[in-house]
């Protein structure tokens, strides 16, 4: 039997960072795969060179199909609110309202038919703190919690990852890493999700060279800024260590008790 799986992110990027190998895994087994992205990604960090001179949001756009392309998505939306910034205050500069300003039930009401016209089983979002914090990330679980009741999506999937491991990881990059001054791991400590609170832990390491490709597509998020971008330096990990380190994926299930963690994301649906 076939579902209808839709992930909703902020920005283009997300997708590839969080989600991507689920999304092609579900998409090989023959899965309907729908992205919807909240914004165009405009206020994004990049080097001038990177548009060729075009708007950093029309770039990503196309850049985001390229990825929903490589990971076999049957569908890709775009909500078209503004990208917040960092702060949740930048202006846009295209005269696009910044999602984090739009009303709840306003966009979860368009996410909702959107929902309902594809008669969608499951939804991810992302965890109550927006993973790290960003503004639109946030406002992605409210507006997506919220569109998820109204149109009776039975499963919703908080995209997230394992707070302990990332500590782990952190803690042990930053013995061997040059990191700007600024770096503090200790910001992370309340990111993301707790071991404890994991529902899902998705193994997609089959699905690795889909999500690399995915990645590879969002060429502006590899440049600018001061110091080395994560997503360049993701990609400059070699295949097996890429695997390794990219090769999970994590969720909470709302409404879920946690326990031992599920390796399929869609086991409520299958009833197992």
């Amino acid at each position: 039997m076939g579902y209808t799986c839709v992930f909703f992110h902020a920005h283009p990027d997300d997708e590839a960072l969080l989600t991507a190998g689920t999304m092609a895994r579900l998409a090989a087994e023959g899965h309907r795969v729908v992205l919807v992205v909240a914004t165009e990604g405009g206020q994004g960090l990049t080097a001038p060179e990177s548009t060729g001179g075009r708007p950093l949001g029309e770039v990503r756009r196309s850049e985001a199909l390229a990825s929903a392309r490589a990971l076999g998505c049957a569908r890709v939306e775009f909500l078209g609110y503004g990208d917040s910034g960092l702060d949740g205050d930048t202006p846009t500069g295209d005269g696009l309202v910044p999602f984090v300003r739009v009303d709840v039930a306003d966009a979860a009401g368009r996410l909702a038919g959107l929902l309902r016209a594809e008669d969608a089983d499951l939804l991810t979002v992302y965890d109550p703190a927006g993973g790290y914090g960003h503004p639109d990330h946030v406002q992605v679980h409210r507006v997506g919690s919220l569109a998820a009741r109204l149109a009776g999506t039975p499963v919703v999937l908080e995209a997230t990852v394992d707070r302990t491991l990332l500590l782990r990881a952190l803690r042990l990059a930053t013995k061997v890493y040059p990191f700007p001054p600024e770096f503090d791991v200790h910001k992370f400590e309340n990111a993301y999700a707790p071991r404890e609170a994991i529902t899902h832990r998705v193994n997609v390491r089959p699905y690795t060279a889909a999500k690399r490709k995915s990645m590879a597509a969002h060429v502006t998020q590899t440049t600018g800024g001061e110091s080395a971008r994560t997503l360049a330096a993701l990609l400059r990990l070699p295949g097996p260590l890429f695997r390794w380190t990219l090769g999970t994926e994590w969720f909470v299930q709302q409404g879920m008790t946690p326990g031992r963690p599920l390796g399929d994301p869609l086991a409520a649906l299958r009833g197992s």
